[in-house]
């Protein structure tokens, strides 16, 4: 690239960075504790992260589409068993085309890291070639002229015609596509302990107050109902569920895409804090800051009962051996059977000097071929974004999962902790907040709501939705 561009695409980039960069100023509105989102502002180097992550092993080429051996390096923070097992298809299926994956995976949950080390190394002028990036912040890069449109790739694969409506709606801004889509999560689900649940003769809840006694019964047999950790995206996760319970999608919407202070004013959302409290007490005492993969271990291992998680934990189940209706068993949370709270995984492309342009183009193909579509998906715990998967390749997990999505947007809810409701400065604001709830039990609901109210209204009109 030339240095001109590379500077003035700098320039630009640390526009958008300092303004992803600034929640402060709305959360000192909010009553303070800029410390909540510090840690936001002081990733570690990438040169200390990237790589620690082991890459599976790829198989040999068997096709040879370019001239000389191509490389990709692909920023992500697909780390876990399951997730590993994922990634290893897409590799294998690129190097059958003579195309290296160099791996960027950088741990940590929901992004957060990843998304840091992204904007570090762009900055510094090496982007990586391919990187996740989930939601609506799509939008943000591809309007700096960063990423490589992929219309070319999407008419000839006849995308829209393949695509559910809100994934190929995702995928697009400004008409033109901007990048690759993989799979769809449900994060709505409720995953028991199969063998706790028959020794005691019981069946997954499907009402808050089957939930209850539910919980109830197992404390009495001296397990923990409900396992839990305080870390920030794991704690929020488990709100926005609860709102989703609360009152189904179009009250979501309000809160979440349209950040309105008007919804975060309601009662409804006084009776969300209370339940998020009042679920407090079937923890594991203290509730303390884990990796989603450990909480997952201990519904596994039989110290806890139930888990609220999206189905990325179906996936490590399944890496680890354990089997849907075996070993532990999935519902949807209380309240939300009909409605899917969902986040997508995408991969988008750096254009930079157009010379990788033929391989990023080839895993676009590949990621939506049937071959990755299928087994991407039942190694990741996803559904297929094509409307028309192959039923016959899904568990009863995926299957449930693929009949509520397949309702249309009136059942559908777009996660706010995995970028696909709002911006990254609306999202760490309010998670940040709805920790700070969680962990200090001195934060009454009323207050809770109250801060959550000054977020909102502290936000400018466009974050809003206005």
């Amino acid at each position: 690239m030339r240095p001109e561009v590379m500077g003035d695409m700098r320039h630009r980039l640390l526009r958008v960075v300092t303004t992803l960069l600034l929640p402060t100023s709305f959360v000192m509105a909010a009553g303070g504790h800029e410390c909540c989102l510090a840690a936001a502002l002081n990733p570690p180097a990438a040169s200390t992260i990237i790589g620690t992550i082991p890459s599976p092993v790829v198989t040999t080429p068997t096709t040879q589409n370019f001239p000389a051996p191509s490389s990709l390096q692909v920023v992500h923070w697909w780390t876990s068993d399951g997730e590993r097992r994922a990634v290893s298809v897409l590799i294998n299926k690129l190097a059958e085309q003579n195309i290296q994956w160099r791996d960027a995976a950088i741990p940590g949950g929901a992004g957060i890291g990843a998304g840091k080390v992204l904007k570090s190394m762009v900055l510094a002028g090496n982007a990586p070639e391919v990187t996740q990036l989930n939601g609506v912040i799509f939008g943000e890069w591809s309007d700096l002229g960063l990423l490589l449109e992929l219309d070319r790739v999407a008419t000839q694969g006849s995308w829209q015609k393949l695509l559910f409506p809100t994934v190929w709606s995702l995928v697009n801004n400004h008409g033109h596509v901007v990048a690759a889509p993989l799979g769809i999560h449900r994060i709505n689900n409720l995953y028991y302990n199969t063998a706790i649940f028959k020794r005691l003769g019981m069946t997954p809840p499907t009402s808050w107050d089957e939930f209850d006694q539910v919980a109830t019964r197992l404390q009495q047999a001296g397990i923990t109902p409900l396992a839990q950790s305080s870390e920030t995206w794991q704690v929020a996760t488990l709100f926005e569920t609860l709102a989703l319970s609360e009152s189904g999608p179009a009250y979501y919407r309000q809160l979440f895409v349209d950040v309105s202070p008007k919804a975060f004013a309601d009662p409804r959302l006084l009776h969300i804090l209370k339940r998020l409290r009042k679920l407090r007490q079937f923890m594991p005492q203290p509730v303390t800051e884990r990796p989603w993969t450990e909480v997952a271990h201990s519904l596994a291992d039989g110290r806890a009962a139930m888990f609220i998680m999206g189905d990325w934990v179906k996936g490590e189940f399944n890496a680890w051996g354990l089997n849907v209706d075996q070993q532990f068993g999935c519902a949807a949370v209380p309240g939300t059977a009909d409605y899917h709270l969902y986040s997508i995984d995408t991969l988008a492309m750096f254009a930079g000097d157009y010379s990788h342009q033929p391989a990023q183009e080839v895993l676009a193909q590949l990621m939506m071929s049937p071959a990755v579509q299928a087994d991407y998906n039942r190694f990741k715990g996803t559904i297929s974004v094509w409307r028309t998967p192959d039923l016959n390749r899904m568990d009863r997990c995926s299957t449930n999962s693929w009949r509520t999505f397949s309702k249309g947007a009136a059942s559908q809810a777009p996660s706010l902790v995995h970028r696909m409701a709002t911006d990254e400065t609306t999202k760490d604001a309010i998670s940040a907040e709805v920790r700070r709830f969680f962990t200090d039990e001195r934060v009454s609901e009323l207050e809770a709501q109250q801060r959550l109210i000054s977020i909102a209204r502290a936000l400018p009109h466009t974050a809003r939705g206005d």
